[in-house]
């Protein structure tokens, strides 16, 4: 007996603990408010309800950064594989992980542990290719934002240089803008002395996750994660909250350099000297076997993507995936702004600015930490000069160098991905002061709406605000408007006669969308048919205000009437007839279907000037658009002695479609209805449809 005691305790002993422990509440909406007793398990639970709510989207990620995905999508997918696996090689992104500091470590590998888990616990899930997961993949990911600089690789030239001499094909102008808006409010200018934030990422919908996140070790941040990831990308903790909107800056270069033959190989002048090109090889797998292998050449400035006039061009970008990942988690644990400074010490983020603001009163607008110093004599548009030294970045721009704002004296501050340059209205930074690389667009129609909204305002609410960010007016077509009528004032009398009543309809209108508005869809009809590209603001607007161009905005009006009257039977359509909310599919490629219910959204895209973004497609054979990109995620927050929120997501919660969460908030969207967040656990408690524990 005694034997089989000491047995049995030698067993208890010796079966491990739960390297893992995390409890995930499900509110009304299925959203997921995981807690745990240390980072680790937070982050456990965190991705363990992220795979539970849309594993596919998770694996999709991670194929696109990884350079897997042709191993799920064949060949169409090689040339962006490529181009990730130029950026994030399997053996540099595993050094690194070795190299990266202990605490970073844990919490990758509870990453890892926790997709792994779902995994197993759900053999009724079929990853496409990652059947497993290793703590280092998390390195390959860090960017949660819309598209990260690697975007910046065009894949056709890409694929022109690595197969051949072929001529890259001319991309197809994409005219939908990408990125967000913020809103920042100082307590002297609300209603009740406390600060405000805005938080409206316009991504592609169901982009990122709605979360709460919360362990004994200072964590608790609520807001979007993006798929895959294990800190809140856009969101708020109890004592400040951060919203981030894709910056104008140029922080990509390329450069020129002419290849010569070196020996057994090739080279490349560098000032005085020849340097040989770095080679290496990379495979892409198609449908589990080796498809293609490449040999990648390389210079000091990184890899070569494309070729030019008998030149090889390389692309220099910020790579710093450790510094990365630590710098998008320590943000979300900062509890003041000298925190939240202190974790952008790493200067790990090259794409947004960032608009904050804090229960202690302060308000910034934060521009991207990682802007390299170059010299100003080369114009950065253009590829610069790989053989002149003095054409190379020179370091990093020190924090205090950037056109960073913090509680300027308007007493707010915004950015549409707009210029930091009107941040703050009167009073902002002066562009002269900074090298023109850290601006490459100006300002934009969702810049001069914030501004008019919100220059001389007073006594803001959280409600006030969110109204705000769905004010309807169209800020463009004051712009655009008055050439079109003047042009029509001086031309001839068939074509007056022709267009005598769109344009009398145009000048009835007062520049508001609705789901009723005639004028809406003429005008959105006529700008798109406009010659050039309005997300290139500021040469659109110009050609449209020259007086020599009204022949062309006559000629747009007129293909706008016909495009209706053809596709609808009459030019005189209500806008919300045509311009549609729907989630019928859970696939990524969005789907849509004439047939299934859908809803009239008075928004539009925010080329327009509406800061409630709705970017549409229209599928094939229907006249319909359908929102797949913009309004993705809003958040109202204000800090007090205690955070209140409010906030939407695009469809729902879940990925599931037979989930009741796949679209219940779908109602709410077209209205801009923000729910409540319940934050505190009190009110998640009451909030509560659902508690369970999550181990491994």
């Amino acid at each position: 007996m005694r034997a089989l005691i000491l047995s049995l305790l030698f067993l208890v002993a010796a079966a491990p603990a739960s390297a893992y422990d995390a409890t995930i509440t499900r509110d009304r909406w299925g959203i997921a408010h995981v807690s745990g007793r240390t980072d680790a398990d937070a982050v456990f639970g965190m991705i363990y309800a992220q795979a539970e709510d849309d594993f596919p989207r998770i694996e999709a990620n991670y194929l696109a950064a990884l350079g897997r995905t042709a191993e799920a999508e064949g060949e169409k997918a090689i040339w962006a594989d490529l181009r990730a696996r130029m950026v994030n090689r399997p053996e540099t992104l595993q050094r690194r992980f070795a190299e990266g500091p202990a605490w970073l470590q844990r919490l990758m590998a509870a990453w890892a542990d926790g997709l792994n888990r779902y995994l197993a616990t759900h053999p009724q899930v079929r990853p496409r290719v990652l059947t497993r997961f290793e703590p280092w993949m998390a390195l390959s990911f860090t960017e949660g934002s819309i598209g990260g600089d690697i975007e910046a690789i065009d894949l056709k030239a890409l694929e022109a240089f690595y197969t051949g001499p072929q001529v890259a094909a001319a991309p197809i102008a994409d005219r939908e803008p990408r990125g967000s808006n913020g809103i920042a409010i100082a307590p002297r200018l609300t209603r009740d002395g406390r600060a405000l934030l805005l938080i409206n990422p316009h991504t592609s919908f169901y982009f990122r996750s709605e979360q709460q996140v919360t362990s004994g070790e200072g964590l608790n941040a609520y807001g979007a994660a993006t798929w895959g990831q294990f800190f809140i990308y856009q969101g708020f903790n109890e004592r400040l909250g951060w919203m981030h909107t894709t910056s104008t800056a140029d922080v990509v270069d390329e450069f020129a350099v002419t290849p010569v033959k070196c020996g057994a190989g090739l080279c490349y002048r560098y000032g005085k000297e020849l340097r040989p090109f770095e080679r290496s090889t990379v495979s892409i797998t198609l449908r589990g076997e080796i498809g293609r292998t490449f040999t990648i050449w390389r210079t000091h400035h990184g890899p070569v993507i494309r070729s030019e006039g008998g030149k090889w061009l390389a692309v220099a970008m910020m790579h710093r995936p450790v510094e990365a990942l630590q710098q998008g988690f320590l943000r979300t644990k900062a509890r003041s702004f000298a925190e939240y400074m202190a974790a952008m010490r790493f200067q790990a983020n090259s794409s947004n600015n960032t608009l904050l603001a804090s229960r202690e009163g302060t308000i910034a607008m934060l521009y991207p930490q990682f802007v390299p110093r170059r010299s100003t004599a080369f114009d950065r548009r253009q590829p610069a000069d790989g053989s002149d030294p003095t054409a190379d970045w020179q370091g990093v721009h020190a924090l205090l160098e950037l056109p960073s704002l913090v509680n300027p004296g308007s007493g707010w501050t915004l950015n549409t991905n707009n210029w930091s340059y009107s941040a703050a209205g009167v009073g902002s930074l002066n562009p002269a002061s900074y090298p023109g690389y850290m601006d490459t667009v100006g300002e934009n129609p969702r810049g001069l709406h914030a501004l008019q909204l919100l220059q001389g305002s007073r006594r803001w609410t959280p409600e006030r605000l969110r109204s705000a960010a769905y004010d309807s007016r169209l800020t463009a077509f004051d712009l655009l408007l008055p050439s079109l009528f003047a042009a029509y004032d001086a031309a001839n009398t068939a074509i007056r006669a022709r267009l005598r009543e769109p344009v009398a309809l145009l000048r009835r209108w007062d520049g508001s969308w609705g789901v009723a508005s005639e004028p809406t869809t003429l005008a959105v009809h006529w700008g798109e048919a406009l010659p050039g590209n309005p997300r290139q603001w500021t040469a659109f607007a110009a050609f449209a205000q020259d007086p020599a161009n009204g022949p062309a905005l006559l000629t747009a009006l007129d293909r706008a009437v016909a495009k209706l009257t053809r596709e609808h039977g009459r030019w005189r359509v209500p806008w919300g007839e045509i311009n549609r909310f729907q989630r019928v599919s859970p696939s990524i490629v969005p789907q849509f279907d004439d047939r299934a219910p859908s809803l009239p959204v008075g928004f539009t895209s925010g080329i327009w000037g509406s800061l409630a973004s709705f970017g549409t497609i229209t599928p094939p054979g229907s006249v319909r658009r359908y929102g797949n990109s913009g309004n993705s995620f809003v958040a109202v927050v204000e800090f007090g002695p205690r955070v209140r929120a409010m906030a939407l997501s695009a469809g729902g919660q879940s990925g599931d479609r037979p989930s009741p969460h796949f679209r219940d908030q779908a109602p709410l969207y077209p209205e801009g209805r923000l729910r409540a967040v319940p934050f505190y656990p009190e009110e998640v408690r009451r909030a509560a449809m659902r508690t369970y524990r999550v181990a491994g």
